[in-house]
């Protein structure tokens, strides 16, 4: 059995409890203050394609059709520290008025969050986890529309502090309206 060495340079020693580290020497105190949010899983829970005038919609045609793409962010709270989010994407496709396919997607990802407070936790959930799953869920619609025999369909980013704006105003305009006729 061979035995190992470790040497140490005057110049090059290590001290984890030096306050270098920026946690006064206490590290793993440190780390468990700091909120986290941890990805445990990810999966599609409803997918559909539909083709309604295949095969004639499969003709190449000069002009492509129109689409018109919904998003929408729900999330559930499982337990203290557990959110599922899903990120439910529509698209239409038209041609003069025949559909040419309808695909939704509901990709969900389940959560874990800690040390994070409470005011600070819906625009996590509601901004950061869809754009942790939105990649994924983007190459499921893809594949889905390529696989249905049209050129894979690949969303624009999508802003989702702006959509979060938009549903904090919207929800914001609903509590004025009540409070008005009260």
């Amino acid at each position: 059995m061979a035995e190992s060495e470790s040497k140490t340079e005057p110049g090059n020693q290590t001290d984890n409890q030096s306050p270098q580290n920026g946690s006064g020497g206490n590290g793993a105190a440190a780390a468990q203050a700091q909120g986290q949010l941890r990805l445990l899983a990810q999966y599609v829970k409803d997918l559909s394609f539909e083709n309604p005038s295949a095969p004639d919609s499969l003709n190449a045609v000069k002009d492509g059709p129109k689409i018109d793409v919904s998003v929408d962010v729900q999330a559930n709270r499982r337990s203290n520290t557990e959110f599922e989010v899903q990120l439910k994407l529509s698209a239409t496709a038209k041609k003069e008025e025949d559909t040419v396919f309808i695909a939704e997607l509901v990709y969900a990802g389940l959560f874990q969050m800690t040390n994070i407070p409470e005011e600070q936790l819906q625009p996590i959930v509601l901004v950061e986890c869809p754009r942790l799953i939105f990649p994924f869920a983007r190459r499921v619609l893809a594949d889905a529309t390529r696989d249905g025999g049209f050129p894979p369909l690949l969303i624009d980013p999508i802003d989702f502090v702006g959509l979060y704006q938009q549903q904090m105003m919207a929800q914001q305009k609903q509590a004025e309206v009540a409070q008005a006729e009260s």
